[in-house]
């Protein structure tokens, strides 16, 4: 199954996180791969790295992993951008930005070909199509692999038990046509449009 949440609106990302953990509580796999956010540090970073040190420190005390937390230890984030692009004083080269959301997308291939994962999350890719630093027809191509490898569909209604969630605005129309399920999110009122930065904990 394939899901895009797009849009101007605030929440894309966020709907993506949403969708994680109910995923998790069902104890599935979850991979989040970023496209575009770099160095930036963000609260499910930081809830994902307090996971990972809490499961080393029992680890090392050879202890049982807490009843009912299990599924979190299921959830990984890769961050495999460089930053926001010709913003937020953005100084790295294009073609660094173009060779990593390259090297971003051959992670996403190999994860869907790897049936590791229950649910892929690829955060922005809709933006690396958009700003060039992807081929639209490749990043299809690869999309429609979760069809071509032996993932057990759920029900007859979903294509593949595997599910691959794109985010960010202006998804290309060839995803849309592609996707089972489009949500856009439209953006009505913001803070920023009174000169508010980004929040932390709402949008990072």
């Amino acid at each position: 199954m394939i899901i895009i949440f797009t849009g101007n609106g605030k929440g894309k990302t966020t709907a993506a996180l949403g969708q994680a953990m109910r995923a998790l509580g069902y104890n599935k796999r979850v991979l989040m791969i970023q496209f575009i956010k770099g160095s930036w540090i963000s609260g499910e970073h930081i809830l994902i790295s307090k996971i990972k040190n809490q499961k080393l420190k029992l680890q090392i005390k050879n202890k049982k992993l807490p009843k009912g937390l299990e599924s979190f230890y299921n959830f990984q984030i890769i961050k495999a951008g460089k930053g926001f692009i010709k913003i937020a004083g953005d100084k790295t080269l294009f073609s660094e930005h173009k060779k990593a959301a390259q090297k971003a997308l051959f992670l996403a291939e190999k994860a869907i070909k790897s049936q590791k994962w229950d649910l892929i999350i690829l955060d922005e890719i809709n933006v690396a199509v958009h700003l060039k630093l992807l081929n639209e027809k490749k990043v299809l191509d690869i999309l429609k692999c979760i069809y071509l490898y032996p993932h057990k569909p759920v029900t007859s209604l979903h294509r593949s038990a595997l599910t691959v969630i794109l985010t960010g605005r202006n998804a290309p129309k060839s995803f849309i046509k592609e996707a089972d399920l489009v949500t856009e999110m439209k953006e009505i009122k913001h803070p920023f449009q009174k000169g508010c930065l980004a929040q932390k904990s709402i949008e990072y």
